[in-house]
């Protein structure tokens, strides 16, 4: 075993013991939350979806992505869109986030027209929930009823973020023992991976794939040849780490393809490939998805209900300004 990959296992290991087995507390959210007090909130969130998605269909896995990155963290506050303030290190520059999570001007804009309808009554936290069910299903995917009734949260913490949110280097194995520590199953966690359906990633998140898997100084085993070159040429060594390729063949689209392309050995993460090349749980789970869409569909729909769930009820409030708590002003 290389000193590099010990070294990585050590990380995980560590990584894994220092994240507690959260218990799911969401018994105050509910459906139709808003029904009374703003009864046009899903409408409106659906309406600046549909106009950002017009103007760029990337709004769309960007926008999903925010929940992951903000439910895993502490539960789904609403922390992840808090910018950095003297006194705080929030979200947005952690590792996993940096030059990665965008399109929080989106969520501005939702909340900006929410504001003139219902002020001060739908949560950001609510907003980023309502927002990822509408980009699924604007983009072709399945939608859900949603849960609501959240508030946002007074804090982010860069260190936290840096200490849950996983790597794409991550291998089935540790990231089953991730999605455990939120009462997510094997199921779960392949079904909510499909989230990658839609979207595009970075050659800076793959390059070791393809020059250096493992310390080994050679590809991953686990591409198959003809997509591997097709990479090699997006992502040449040496090249500018922000250039993106889609995360499956069909990027904007949300379907099965991702799971059809991981049984071809054609996943653009190691994260996504590691599913079906490395861990007896979740092949079969992705070989179903891959013949069976609607299963896919139903699960992923069940799959980010379960991740909304994750919420702890603490002091909070509904901010005004997705970026800032009430009553502090932008970059104090």
């Amino acid at each position: 075993m290389t000193l590099f990959f010990h070294s990585l296992l050590l990380s995980l290991s560590l990584f894994l013991s220092s994240v507690p087995k959260f218990a799911v507390a969401s018994g105050q959210l509910r459906k139709g939350y808003y029904s009374e007090t703003c009864p046009e909130a899903e409408d409106v969130v659906r309406q600046v979806m549909r106009t950002a998605m017009a103007r760029e269909a990337r709004h769309a896995a960007s926008v999903m992505r925010l929940q992951f990155h903000d439910c895993f963290v502490n539960g789904c506050d609403g922390s992840i869109l808090l910018d950095d303030t003297p006194g705080m290190l929030g979200e947005k520059l952690a590792l996993s986030n940096i030059n990665s999570l965008r399109s929080f001007e989106v969520v501005d804009a939702i909340k900006e027209a929410l504001e003139l309808r219902c002020p001060g009554v739908v949560s950001c936290a609510d907003i980023i929930i309502m927002a990822s069910r509408d980009a699924v299903a604007l983009s072709g995917g399945p939608t859900w009823d949603v849960k609501l009734g959240r508030e946002d949260s007074l804090f982010a913490s860069q260190a936290d973020a840096d200490r849950i949110m996983p790597s794409p280097r991550a291998n089935a194995s540790f990231l089953l023992s991730l999605f455990d520590q939120y009462n997510l199953s094997a199921t779960d966690l392949v079904a909510l991976s499909g989230s990658h359906s839609i979207g595009d990633g970075r050659c800076f998140s793959i390059v070791f794939r393809l020059y250096n898997q493992s310390g080994s100084g050679r590809p991953d085993p686990h591409l198959d040849p003809e997509f591997r070159a097709k990479l090699d040429t997006l992502c040449p060594r040496g090249g500018d780490g922000n250039v993106t390729g889609g995360l499956d063949a069909t990027p904007a689209r949300f379907d099965n393809q991702y799971f059809r392309d991981l049984v071809r050995l054609r996943g653009f993460l190691n994260s996504d490939q590691t599913l079906f090349s490395d861990d007896e749980r979740t092949r079969e789970v992705v070989r179903r998805y891959a013949e069976d869409e609607r299963a896919f569909f139903d699960a992923f729909a069940q799959g980010m209900v379960k991740m909304g769930d994750i919420y702890f009820y603490r002091k909070g409030e509904i901010r005004k300004n997705c970026r800032i708590v009430n009553g502090r002003s932008a970059g104090i």
